[in-house]
């Protein structure tokens, strides 16, 4: 196991009825921006929870943060943080908004020319404006993490960024806000926990026997519920192991003491950037490549997957770790998520190499857990994913 250091802050506070807690938590001479997306929250009463647990706080709200929290309306919202003086911020929704809310957090105290900078430049967050956050849509694990990924439209760009100062003070975990959300959205989140875990365990041994198994734990808690999250009925039980699911996927806990992955994610931001095509499914479209371009440093860890995680008990190392490679691929799609490029657009001629440039652009000359995936090697991943 590789030397690690981990410590995670973020306070959660996780089951029914625990929206109420919020009023614990502010600071009680807070003035509060409350954020949210597309105002599904004010149709499913989570809005109403919310704004009764925030009556005695001193309260702004801004809406309308999209699905891949933009640049240009987050600069919008900075313009309210500042010029009302707003000291909290609650995100009230998914992996988006919460991802914007951290942006927001950096820039209200960055002193650079342009937030941009953050992102264009990769600038590490060691402070930011505090805030917390309620989950309404589970997938990316961002209330429990510091790190968010912005776009910006005009540019069809999409950048990471994060560091130790955009952990969320706290955030509340509450199972029964998946009773309306979209099956379209669960299959999402389903998707996007299960790469999230991959990009970190997939890649070589380090011997480290209890993050492999933490990880695994988590593939098959996701395999497991999957089939009851996407039924029509709402079931308590499975939305409380889906949640905390995709909370651990993400936590920084299974990647410490590990190598990391995430060229899928990587490829993923700009089939997003490019095309508008859902985070999730990006992820689904690039794996299956990713894993055969690479399937020579990846074989051991993805028989291992293949014998823990999917049973299959017989046949070479090289026919079990094809075999894992084959059992993601189906499982993306039992999700209802297609797996090709061309299943979300006509005009994916070209796209591998236009990621090539802008990969070489920036100088990503070799990323993955080896820094031996180049430019080339992602044009062909791009390429096979057609």
């Amino acid at each position: 196991m590789n030397n690690f250091d981990f410590q995670n802050p973020t306070k959660i506070i996780f089951g029914k009825d625990e929206i109420a807690k919020i009023s614990n938590e502010i600071p009680k001479d807070a003035k509060v921006l409350l954020l949210y997306g597309g105002g599904s929250i004010k149709k499913n009463g989570i809005y109403e929870q919310v704004s009764a647990a925030l009556a005695d706080f001193e309260v702004l709200e801004f809406g309308g943060i999209p699905a891949n929290p933009e640049y240009e309306v987050l600069m919008k919202a900075l313009e309210i943080i500042k010029t009302e003086n707003i000291t909290f911020l609650l995100a009230v929704g998914g992996g988006s908004v919460i991802d914007g809310t951290k942006f927001l957090s950096a820039a209200a105290l960055f002193e650079g020319d342009e937030p941009w900078e953050i992102l264009t430049k990769n600038i590490r967050i060691f402070k930011g404006m505090p805030f917390g956050t309620v989950l309404t849509l589970p997938a990316t694990g961002s209330e429990m993490n510091s790190g968010a990924v912005i776009s910006r439209s005009e540019t069809k760009e999409k950048f990471a960024m994060g560091g130790p100062g955009l952990f969320p003070q706290f955030s509340i975990l509450d199972p029964q806000v998946i009773k309306s959300i979209p099956k379209r959205q669960i299959a999402n989140g389903l998707a996007d926990a299960f790469t999230h875990v991959l990009e970190q365990y997939m890649t070589y041994s380090v011997d480290a026997k209890l993050q492999d198994r933490f990880a695994e734990s988590i593939l098959q808690t996701l395999v497991e519920i999957a089939p009851t999250m996407l039924n029509d009925a709402f079931d308590y039980k499975a939305a409380s192991n889906f949640m905390w699911s995709c909370t651990m996927a993400l936590n920084g806990l299974i990647q410490k003491g590990v190598p990391s992955d995430w060229t899928i994610h990587a490829i993923g931001h700009e089939l997003t950037a490019l095309f508008g095509i859902d985070h999730a499914r990006t992820l689904a479209i690039i794996a299956d490549s990713h894993y055969t371009v690479n399937f020579e440093d990846k074989k051991e860890k993805l028989a291992q997957y293949a014998e823990r995680v999917w049973n299959i008990t017989e046949g070479t190392l090289e026919e079990k770790a094809k075999a894992g490679i084959e059992k993601t691929t189906a499982f993306f799609q039992s999700l209802g998520i297609n797996t090709k490029l061309s299943d979300y657009t006509e005009n994916y001629k070209g796209t591998a190499q236009e990621i090539k440039k802008r990969f070489t652009e920036r100088g990503w000359k070799g990323i993955g857990e080896k820094g031996k995936v180049t430019p080339t090697m992602v044009a062909k991943i791009v390429e096979m994913s057609y």
